[in-house]
């Protein structure tokens, strides 16, 4: 399958590259910087297309001849200096308006096939929170969980064939053993390695069942 990924230098973004090429997918990523970070081998095998999520003309060119996508775009700036002051690099609605820009995109090419990483606690696990993530999500995240709201419940909407990905609490953890991933909003831990939730995203592709429907992701 070709796939394209989208947010692709961030650490979910990384990880479900490498999970995309381990499982034998052709991958292209779409990154600002036009490169991605040293992988060894395996990674020197993605196309690597600059562009910015938040331009439609860039996401044309790389939809095009794609049978799927993948989107993890976010805020990677110190959420503490984001909450007080914004962004510096990335616009807030990066996730709103950057999905909608690939969906456009891809309505546009004929491509179906769309997986997206939220965030548990948004839409219908939003009340399966315990109370500390909560507090975290209402003081410190409040503007990106308020964008990832946005993000979900326009995918939600779109006719194409959607998932949605909900990780956890993200670490950089390197452990290998697989993510539980549940429809039902189910979680063993609330935190989940980034490389857990890649695995998830690129799970995914492979779950016609999982078509439409909303994936917890969680450390196992």
């Amino acid at each position: 399958m070709n796939v394209l990924v989208v947010g692709a230098t961030g650490g979910s973004g990384l990880a479900a590259i490498d999970a995309l090429l381990a499982a034998g997918h052709a991958v292209t990523a779409l990154a600002r910087s036009g490169r991605l970070p040293d992988g060894g081998p395996a990674r020197a095998a993605v196309r690597v297309l600059a562009g910015d999520v938040m331009q439609p003309g860039d996401l044309a060119c790389a939809v095009a001849g794609q049978d799927a996508v993948i989107v993890t775009v976010g805020i990677r700036e110190n959420p503490l200096r984001v909450r007080l002051r914004g962004p510096a690099r990335t616009p807030m609605q990066v996730r709103s308006a950057g999905t909608a820009h690939v969906m456009d995109a891809m309505q546009r090419a004929g491509v179906r096939r769309l997986v997206v990483q939220t965030s548990y606690g948004v839409g219908e696990s939003r009340d399966r929170l315990p109370l500390a993530a909560r507090l975290m999500f209402a003081l410190l995240l409040k503007p990106q969980i308020a964008d990832t709201e946005v993000q979900e419940a326009a995918v939600r909407r779109s006719p194409i064939d959607w998932t949605c990905v909900q990780p956890v609490n993200l670490n950089d953890g390197d452990g290998t053993q697989p993510p539980f991933l549940s429809t039902q909003g189910e979680v063993r831990r609330m935190q989940v390695t980034r490389r857990q939730a890649g695995q998830g995203l690129a799970d995914a592709l492979g779950r016609p069942e999982w078509v439409r429907r909303v994936v917890a992701v969680s450390g196992a």
